[in-house]
């Protein structure tokens, strides 16, 4: 199962810990992560479920490139982080 992170700056909106989950595609692992934690999918998805604007996913050190489907591959061993993007100057 892939390993997926929250950046702690996430973690101070909603509870979201370090967790497992199963999946080969982004959206089939946070999908999964969803079931035990709903509240955290409107933090990083829109209503539309597409990744929300300031909203950042990296697998296995890459950021994802299908923002809208999420398709992107996870293997097993995957290591997914998922970022509130921060803006400003």
């Amino acid at each position: 199962m892939a390993r997926v992170t929250f950046t702690s700056n996430l973690r101070r909106h909603v509870d979201c810990p370090v967790v497992e989950a199963r999946g080969r595609t982004v959206r089939e692992v946070l999908d999964s992560v969803f079931e035990s934690n709903g509240r955290l999918r409107t933090y990083i998805l829109d209503d539309q479920a597409a990744l929300r604007k300031h909203m950042t996913i990296l697998v296995d050190g890459k950021r994802v490139s299908d923002l809208t489907g999420l398709s992107d591959k996870v293997l097993p061993k995957s290591e997914v982080y998922v970022l509130q993007a921060l803006s400003g100057g």
